[in-house]
């Protein structure tokens, strides 16, 4: 019966460490390119996907989803971070590699290039962009599964880099097939490549090499020929994208055609009709509208012009700044803020909740409608002299507010009606050692960097970890339950016969 026990413990403390352990580490086949995935979280910042926790589609991510919807694989930041064999502590620089994933503790995020990097923040800050000095990454990794260029040309957000020895080369000359390039301190060649037959073009719309321009290719781009452009190219006229000829020739209106798709689509603009073409042909494929948005900036554009005034000056006639926006003029603001006593902290040039709130108390303070939102009259008055500085709340004497807050505490009795030892001490030697033995493996547990990936992990694999630690337990007790219901029967079936 004692060894019986044992094995009931053994096999309990064995199903919580199996259980967690497959919550914290849950994962699919992993792929996709570096490139890719920095164009990918690019495509995430500029269409303003919503971060939402446990997301993980395009459109609604958290963190880890960011990489996870695009590269598939694991699904928690610290799985994602630390089951990469290629793996480094940042200090004063990072690799020229695009697509790198980085990690702080609780957080990963996407670096771009150029000392950029991408991240999924919270629901005050959405998808953010900003360098990646500014938000504490304390290492950097390559995402597992994800494959990443050695030598050779790669397409990146419009631009051409060229890698050699798994990095891209930055602030020098090269001379390649005969022609020399220069390429810039962000990595950007000074010229298209003559000959791109090395590229890996690696969108979010398509990870196939660059090849000939036939029906063969698994994808359709610029200078691509044949029935495949020609239903690509009657499907986007249907929709209302294309108005030119349906010649099977994918030429410069085809192209702007099918980006203006993509940007209504929500995709990743490129021009390239990769697998995101199963889009254009779904039976939900959004149609092409005008946006009345996009109109009525227009229109007010074009008020500002007839005054005689610039390109930029109209731009700026409508330039708004709220929350989720990122800019180093928010920096200002937020400096600005916290000078006139509105805004505690530091100013980081993110426009979150904190900065709303402080515009709209300054906003009320200086007689302005309280909306929250940084427009062309907001930004003047704060930066003009007469500004309005928050007031100051008097503090009260500290004796007073001893006074207050011992008034407020709860009397707490000096006596503790403690439990008999009997109630809760195990019932024999074997019960107590199976206790300690239950308490020292769960604690265990607790404090495994497995644990800490679970309690990362999405609310549908907590739920079903919650199930099947249920099951467990339940079918545990019951067989105990079953055991010591025999004994007692044993035991009473003997004293009948002593």
């Amino acid at each position: 019966m004692k060894k019986f026990k044992k094995i009931i413990s053994i096999i309990m403390i064995a199903a919580v460490i199996a259980s967690i352990c497959v919550v914290g580490t849950v994962s699919s086949s992993a792929s996709g390119t570096g490139v890719g995935l920095a164009e990918w979280a690019l495509n995430a910042y500029y269409s303003k996907w919503s971060y939402v926790y446990g997301g993980a589609t395009p459109g609604t991510v958290d963190c880890s989803g960011l990489i996870y919807s695009y590269a598939g694989g694991y699904r928690v930041g610290d799985a994602q971070t630390f089951n990469s064999d290629w793996r480094y502590s940042l200090g004063s620089s990072i690799p020229n590699i695009h697509g790198l994933g980085l990690y702080k503790p609780g957080h990963v995020g996407v670096y771009v290039g150029n000392g950029m990097a991408v991240d999924a923040r919270g629901s005050d800050y959405g998808v953010c962009y900003e360098s990646v000095w500014s938000h504490g990454w304390t290492q950097y990794f390559k995402v597992p599964g994800v494959s990443y260029p050695d030598t050779g040309w790669v397409e990146f957000d419009g631009d051409y880099y060229y890698y050699e020895d798994g990095e891209y080369l930055a602030d020098t000359t090269r001379t390649i097939d005969g022609e020399t390039y220069y390429f810039a301190s962000s990595g950007k060649s000074s010229s298209t490549p003559s000959s791109t037959s090395g590229t890996t073009s690696s969108s979010s719309s398509s990870s196939s090499k660059s090849s000939d321009s036939t029906e063969s290719s698994g994808s359709l781009k610029k200078g691509s020929t044949g029935s495949l452009v020609e239903k690509l190219q009657q499907r986007l006229l249907d929709l209302g994208y294309y108005t030119g000829s349906v010649d099977g020739d994918f030429g410069e209106k085809t192209e702007e055609a099918f980006k203006l798709f993509q940007q209504t689509a929500g995709l990743y603009v490129d021009g390239i009709a990769g697998s995101d073409a199963d889009v254009l042909y779904a039976d939900d494929a959004p149609a092409y509208k005008a946006e009345a948005e996009e109109e009525t900036i227009t229109s007010e554009k074009e008020e500002v012009a007839d005054t005689g005034a610039s390109a930029e000056e109209a731009e700026e006639a409508v330039m708004t700044y709220s929350t989720g926006d990122y800019s180093d003029d928010i920096l200002k603001i937020q400096e600005r803020l916290i000078a006139l006593g509105y805004m505690d902290g530091e100013a980081d040039g993110e426009y979150g909740s904190m900065t709303e709130n402080a515009v709209k108390s300054f906003q009320t303070a200086n007689g302005l409608e309280a909306t929250g939102i940084i427009e062309q009259t907001t930004y003047d008055k704060l930066f003009s002299d007469d500004a309005v500085a928050a007031k100051k709340t008097e503090e009260k004497p500290a004796e007073e507010a001893e006074v207050k807050a011992a008034a407020n505490t709860p009397a707490v009795s000096n006596t503790v009606d403690t439990p008999s030892k009997s109630s809760y001490a195990p019932n024999t030697e074997v019960e107590q050692k199976t206790s300690e033995l239950s308490s020292k493996s769960v604690a265990a547990v607790t404090d495994n960097a497995l644990f800490q990936r679970g309690a990362n992990a999405t609310n549908f694999q907590f739920i079903l970890w919650m199930a099947v630690m249920i099951v467990v337990m339940l079918i545990t007790f019951a067989i105990v339950y079953a055991v010591e219901k025999k004994k007692q029967r044993a035991m009473r079936h003997a004293r009948r016969f002593q």
